[in-house]
């Protein structure tokens, strides 16, 4: 769901003036807003929050691994992937 989506479900309260001050959200729409702010504080997409510690080492060793038998890639290669 994306923000477009998101603030139609969203109604608010006005003052006398029509100034608005507060907003009402349905309770589904909260719980996908914290879950979607509690990913953004840990820095993590949810792909990575998800994957395995084992999985993540096993990468990381074969990264070191990598780097001492001098296979590495330039940066700009690296980020190929994640442009596209």
């Amino acid at each position: 769901m994306n923000l477009s989506q998101i603030q139609t479900y969203i109604k608010y309260i006005t003052d006398a003036s029509g100034e608005k001050i507060e907003a009402i959200i349905p309770i589904e729409i909260w719980q996908i807003l914290i879950e979607r702010l509690q990913h953004l504080e840990s820095g993590l997409d949810t792909v990575d929050e998800n994957e395995p510690k084992a999985q993540i080492l096993a990468d990381l060793q074969e990264s070191i691994r990598q780097s001492r038998v001098q296979q590495t890639y330039p940066l700009s290669e690296l980020w190929d992937d994640i442009d596209n």
